[in-house]
């Protein structure tokens, strides 16, 4: 590990020097590529420079402890040395953890889509709070929002939202949201107070580039439309809407809220790439049957989850047993707490 940490001190200066060169700052492709890589290092070097300086005071403590003759002074060093060990320690796997080899598609960026499922009009007002404790689970982590599609009801609820997050290490904490969430709560419109129970899913990809999946033009059919309103009602004169379908794997994807047709096919071909690599990816994990998805689940949409109960303030994480009460806290994107757990059962399975 020492051998490793020194090369990433070492990439860590290189990127400072070339974040500073003239030349970077007028590359903007250049200059995001090296910001985040300088951003990803950053964590890595900061508890690698911890770890040096509390290895250093060991050593202090320990040269004083042989040194001295003062019974008092012993003592001290002594608890100073034990204490600091257990940081080290601490420390030492923490680093392990965070330099070890990851998910392939850890470092990308996701397209996350969320749709009401069971339950109507509450279903539909649930996935409009899982997106309101994202977009704050996002601006906690000063990660950056997309909106590429949504559909909405006439109670402010959404059928269906596709998104974009971008930054460093967003699939990497976002992948173990994917998959069935159900919410347990009284919903506004209930007279009798009775508790329904409503579900919505939540899909996680990868965000694809073009050199992680091919795509013929010849394997696509592209019709374009008029967008429309709620109600059906047309809100374009002109054939703005792109409808997209991959024929090999009938994979169907729409796009209309941008006013420009080129906009509206470019987000379109972005959802279309990375729903086809998560497909391949799912089909690639049932092929090899993959051990370490058992402790954890494998986020398919069909797995429920999490359960959301208003009554009882409650959370729970069906995969890993975990039942939290602090249901407003993670509504309101506190949701280190559930996926810190979760990495370190999947760590644990690996």
């Amino acid at each position: 590990m020492h051998k490793k940490l020194q090369e990433l001190q070492k990439r860590y200066k290189e990127l400072e020097e070339q974040l500073g060169q003239p030349q970077v700052f007028s590359d903007r492709k250049k200059l995001e590529e090296l910001s985040k890589e300088y951003k990803e290092l950053t964590e890595v070097i900061e508890k690698y420079q911890q770890l040096q300086k509390i290895t250093s005071q060991i050593e202090e403590a320990k040269r004083i402890n042989q040194e001295t003759q003062d019974l008092e002074l012993k003592q001290i060093a002594t608890k100073e040395i034990e204490d600091l060990s257990k940081q080290e320690k601490l420390i030492r796997q923490q680093l392990t953890a965070i330099i070890s080899p990851k998910d392939p598609y850890g470092q990308k960026d996701v397209i996350m889509e969320i749709r009401a499922a069971t339950g109507g009009g509450e279903a539909a007002l649930f996935a409009a709070d899982l997106l309101r404790m994202y977009k704050r689970y996002a601006e906690n982590k000063t990660w950056k929002i997309e909106i590429l599609s949504v559909s909405k009801t006439e109670i402010q609820g959404i059928k269906e939202i596709i998104f974009a997050v971008t930054d460093s290490n967003v699939y990497e904490r976002l992948k173990y949201e994917r998959g069935v969430h159900r919410v347990q709560r009284i919903p506004e419109t209930e007279k009798s107070g009775r508790i329904h129970t409503s579900t919505a899913t939540v899909a996680v990809l990868p965000q694809a580039e073009e050199k992680d999946i091919e795509i013929d033009p010849k394997d696509l059919r592209i019709d374009v439309f008029r967008s429309s309103g709620k109600g059906g009602q047309n809100v374009n004169k002109v054939e703005t809407a792109v409808r997209i379908t991959h024929l090999l794997t009938n994979t169907t994807v729409a796009c209309q809220d941008e006013r420009s047709q080129q906009r509206n096919r470019a987000k379109a071909m972005q959802i279309l790439r990375s729903r086809l690599l998560a497909r391949k990816e799912e089909a690639k994990e049932k092929k090899e049957m993959e051990s370490r998805r058992k402790q954890i689940g494998k986020g398919e949409r069909s797995e429920k989850i999490r359960t959301y109960n208003f009554p009882q303030d409650r959370v729970t994480d069906h995969r890993i047993n975990l039942s939290l009460h602090n249901l407003e806290g993670i509504m309101n994107g506190n949701l280190d707490p559930l996926i810190d757990k979760l990495v370190e059962a999947d760590n644990k399975s690996s």
